[in-house]
C-alpha cells in the first residue's frame, strides 16, 4: 500500500500535464479595461445626390487613394449638428477655407451655409478664375494653330 500513493500521485501529474497540453488554460481578464476612445468614424465616398449626378468611381478612388477627403466627407465631419448646415462656429472647427470665406458662401445671409451653396461659390470662383485667365492673353477664338 506504500507504493500505491506514490505511484497514484505520479500518473495524476501525468494526466494532468497531457490534460493541459491539450486544452489551454484560459487567458486572465484584465484587472481594469484600458480606456480607449471610440473609432472615429470612417470618410464617407461622395455619394453625388445633392446635385443628383452618381458619383463617378475615378473620384471615389482618387480622394481615397491620397488619403484626402472628398468636400462632402469634410463636411459632414465639420457638422457636428448632422442637419445639412455648417454655422461659421462649426466652419472655423471643420473647415476654414469655409469659414474665411463665410460672408461670400452665405449670400442670403441665413446664418449657415449648406454643401450646396460651398459648392456653388467654389464653382463660381473657379468659373471667374477661368474667364480672366483665358482672356489675359489670346483672344478666346484663337487657338494658335491653324487647320
Amino acid at each position: 500500500m506504500r507504493f500505491y500513493v506514490p505511484m497514484i500521485a505520479a500518473a495524476s501529474l501525468i494526466a494532468l500535464q497531457a490534460y493541459a497540453q491539450n486544452n489551454p488554460a484560459p487567458s486572465p481578464a484584465p484587472a481594469a479595461p484600458a480606456p480607449t476612445a471610440p473609432p472615429a468614424a470612417a470618410p464617407t465616398p461622395p455619394t453625388g445626390t445633392e446635385t443628383g449626378t452618381p458619383a463617378t468611381p475615378s473620384t471615389t478612388h482618387h480622394a481615397r487613394h491620397h488619403g484626402r477627403r472628398s468636400l462632402q466627407g469634410r463636411f459632414e465631419a465639420a457638422n457636428t449638428a448632422h442637419d445639412g448646415h455648417l454655422t461659421l462656429e462649426q466652419a472655423q472647427a471643420g473647415m476654414p477655407s469655409v469659414a474665411k470665406n463665410f460672408d461670400a458662401i452665405d449670400k442670403d445671409k441665413k446664418g449657415y451655409v449648406t454643401l450646396s451653396d460651398i459648392r456653388n461659390y467654389y464653382a463660381a470662383r473657379r468659373s471667374a478664375r477661368h474667364s480672366t485667365s483665358t482672356h489675359g492673353g489670346m483672344s478666346s477664338g484663337s487657338s494658335g494653330s491653324t487647320q
